[in-house]
């Protein structure tokens, strides 16, 4: 179990608190959460039911069916629309990647972990209806369905037990996750990307299944620019596989031409199928990818 960290203090709370996450290529569901229908000419009359989840109104649920079958269901309304949130985190060991100043604040995966945690507070602030599960080969473990501020301490508490290990297939287990998505909704993938499988058809099952995707591609400045020189055995911290190779200057600078081709080709797959594409280094505060790049993009209002 990791130590337990601050994921982010007071004063950014408040600020999450005013923010709402929009999906517009998605059409929103019918359960009440705080944000309003983009519909005209709604009612509040009757038009459906669903399973009731965790976190639902209990005044919603219908229950002179609930005694004559024993089915928990909820009422739903014309005007009453929700957004399901999917928040995907790569939970492999790649991403637990320590900064070369040794401050723990700077690892990979405490910084994703607090993006992650972050929009899972919006959501559950605005009443959204949140999944979150993270993407690994041997802990992957989900949090949800949950909606309303009643499970944000849960949801801190199961950010706070998440570990970076194992090794992450990104096609198979995005495709795997798409699979079992029940409605469209706004999928957000935390990831440093690396992945031998790809990941373009794990996307693309998700934009068939109707949902907005974004990316957002976490990184370590010193995965850009290698502080490493001289000869070295570099080891794959996924597979435990080993390369000797010797680093110096003309070397160092095509690898770092590399990352920056990889990246770009990225960021052009991503727009090629209208995926939202946000690059975050973990020198950049965590805050600013939510208060300003995802707003910039619409996600976030």
């Amino acid at each position: 179990m990791p130590d337990s960290i601050q994921l982010f203090d007071e004063p950014t709370q408040r600020k999450l608190e005013q923010l709402i996450l929009r999906a517009s290529q998605v059409r929103t569901g019918a359960i009440k959460g705080e944000r309003r229908s983009n519909k005209r000419g709604t009612s509040i009359e009757f038009a459906d039911y669903r399973s009731y989840v965790p976190g639902d109104d209990l005044r919603r649920l219908d229950w002179n069916i609930y005694a004559r079958t024993d089915r928990p269901l909820t009422k739903l309304y014309e005007d009453e629309e929700d957004l399901a949130v999917h928040l995907l985190l790569d939970g492999s060991a790649s991403m637990g990647w320590a900064a070369e100043d040794g401050d723990p604040q700077h690892e990979k995966f405490i910084y994703a972990r607090r993006l992650f945690a972050g929009l899972a507070y919006i959501s559950l602030v605005t009443n959204d209806r949140l999944m979150m599960t993270t993407l690994n080969g041997r802990n992957a473990r989900d949090f949800g369905p949950a909606r309303g501020r009643g499970f944000g301490v849960p949801m801190m508490r199961y950010v706070n037990g998440l570990e970076a290990d194992g090794e992450t297939d990104l096609n198979s287990a995005l495709k795997r996750y798409a699979l079992r998505t029940g409605r469209p909704g706004l999928v957000v993938l935390i990831s440093d990307m690396f992945s031998p499988s790809g990941y373009i058809d794990g996307l693309t099952a998700f934009l068939g299944k109707g949902c907005e995707v974004v990316v957002i591609h976490v990184l370590a400045p010193d995965e850009i620019e290698p502080p490493l020189t001289g000869d070295l055995r570099l080891i794959d911290v996924e597979t435990g596989a080993g390369q000797e190779v010797s680093l110096d200057g003309a070397m160092r600078a095509l690898y770092m031409r590399r990352v920056d081709e990889w990246r770009d080709g990225i960021r052009a797959e991503c727009a090629r199928r209208g995926v939202h594409y946000i690059f975050a280094l973990t020198s950049t505060p965590w805050e600013k990818i939510i208060l300003y790049d995802l707003r910039r993009l619409g996600v976030v209002k």
